[in-house]
């Protein structure tokens, strides 16, 4: 694995705005629970890339790993936006379905 983000972490210095390999870069960091690089390489995306919804989940699980329950909250629902105004309604409801599981208040 480390092979491989040896290998992204060469194709990005190559071409710093290349929003595919910031993303698949994000991704191989996710495997092998680099949360902080998770969040770090997306943020960076979702301000340079039009992305559909994908990114957003991948985010809010990172900030979740990282115990930021309102920085997942937030970036779930922005996802839901994004991905209802890209037509993929399906991703929507799962980001819905996790914030009603996972993350909503527990009664007082």
């Amino acid at each position: 694995m480390q092979d491989r983000i040896e290998v992204f972490e060469q194709m990005l210095a190559a071409d710093p705005s290349n929003t595919m390999v910031m993303f698949g870069l994000a991704k191989e960091y996710e495997k092998v629970g680099g949360h902080q690089k998770v969040i770090d390489l997306l943020e960076n995306y979702l301000a340079s890339a039009e992305d559909e919804g994908n990114a957003y989940g991948v985010l809010a699980n990172a900030y979740l790993k990282l115990d930021n329950r309102e920085k997942a909250v937030e970036t779930y629902k922005k996802g839901i936006e994004i991905s209802m105004a890209h037509g993929h309604p399906s991703m929507a409801n799962e980001y819905r379905m996790t914030l009603e599981m996972d993350l909503s208040e527990p009664p007082a």
